[in-house]
């Protein structure tokens, strides 16, 4: 009886462990057999995906309005950091227009030069991608489309000078409407309408007339602002000197050219901080829809606005960043505090080939022109 007992409980035992042991290894089993696939799966999927997010073209074209050495600096710079090689043409004046022919076949990748006016007008065409480069959410809205399609890399202030060994304080215009003030008249000189910084003063005024009072006022104002002015230079050397000659002692330009003249040419320019503000022109960059090179042209707009390049630039090439933290590291005269007007550049894009127009036909005295 006794051993019937221990052989039951034997096999009772035996039944136990096998169960247990079985159930143990299933639940040990599943989990190394599901996890570790779970794992492997979803992060390698992520990366995949990710790399081939980021995975750059070999090449790269880029149209633009910079010099070359500026260019071959930046391009130089790009394909060290990324492997990409660049191509770059200077289209001066024929960007635009070369860009919009090649629009349903695109074969540059980069538009990197020219106002933000004109930047506006192609974003509505469609021509332009949409982008986030990192370093976007740090410049003024001022700098930038809302929409991501185009954002600028450089500023280009405009503001009013004159020759302070001519012109005592109380005797110096501090607006751009004192300009028309008839004590002024034989006084003032500036480019002439081939230069780019002429026309987007005169767009820019007739914005700031049209908003702030009436379109009629602006024209008028340029009338007046015409009859004062003695010369329009289209040498840029010969304007300065004009100013620094005292043949007239009031003008207005580019800030870094007025800095240029006063710290290495010896001239006795000073700059006014206009009540209206400095009128302020934005360089700008925009990656091309449906481009050859995507990736790689995402990748150059995150390196031309960079911290890094803007520095570069401003201290090689004398371009005002659109970056602040850049600016700070710069040359010291692009510290001058000045406010900017404010334009609305949209408004300007609309109208700006018909204001030019009505400048160089109705307003301006073409005899002036030297």
């Amino acid at each position: 009886m006794i051993r019937k007992q221990q052989w039951l409980f034997y096999v009772l035992v035996l039944f136990l462990t096998v169960t247990v042991l079985t159930g143990c290894g299933g639940a040990s089993e599943a989990p190394e057999e599901q996890q570790p696939a779970e794992i492997q799966e979803g992060p390698a999927e992520e990366a995949a995906e990710q790399e081939s997010a980021v995975t750059l073209e070999d090449s790269l074209v880029i149209y633009s309005t910079h010099g070359e050495e500026m260019l071959a600096l930046i391009a130089d710079g790009f394909t060290e950091k990324t492997g990409v090689a660049v191509d770059f043409i200077n289209l001066k004046g024929e960007l635009a227009d070369r860009v919009r022919a090649e629009k349903e076949n695109p074969q540059a990748d980069i538009m990197f030069g020219g106002p933000s006016s004109l930047y506006i007008t192609m974003a509505e065409e469609g021509i332009f991608e949409s982008l986030e480069p990192t370093w976007a959410s740090s410049i003024d809205p001022i700098f930038r489309d809302a929409d991501g399609r185009w954002f600028g890399t450089m500023q280009t202030p405009v503001l009013l000078f004159y020759n302070e060994e001519a012109l005592e304080a109380d005797q110096v215009p501090q607006s751009w409407a004192a300009l028309t003030d008839p004590q002024y008249e034989g006084m003032i000189v500036s480019r002439d309408n081939v230069s780019s910084s002429q026309r987007a003063v005169i767009v820019a005024l007739l914005d700031y007339y049209q908003r702030t009072a009436t379109l009629e006022e602006g024209v008028d104002y340029l009338k007046a602002l015409d009859r004062n002015t003695k010369n329009y230079y289209g040498s840029g050397s010969l304007h300065f000197q004009s100013v620094g000659r005292n043949e007239s002692p009031i003008s207005y330009g580019v800030l870094s050219a007025v800095m240029d003249n006063r710290n290495n040419n010896d001239m006795p320019l000073a700059i006014v901080d206009a009540e209206e503000g400095a009128i302020v022109i934005t360089d700008a960059i925009a990656a091309i829809n449906n481009a050859p090179h995507p990736h790689a042209a995402a990748a150059f707009v995150e390196y031309a606005g960079s911290l890094e390049v803007q520095v570069l630039l401003a201290n090689e090439y004398d371009r005002m960043p659109t970056l602040t933290e850049a600016i700070e590291a710069g040359p010291d005269w692009m510290k001058e505090p000045f406010k900017a007007m404010d334009v609305d550049w949209g408004n300007v894009a609309q109208h700006e080939l018909e204001w030019l127009n009505l400048w160089d036909t109705e307003i301006r005295d073409a005899g002036k022109d030297l």
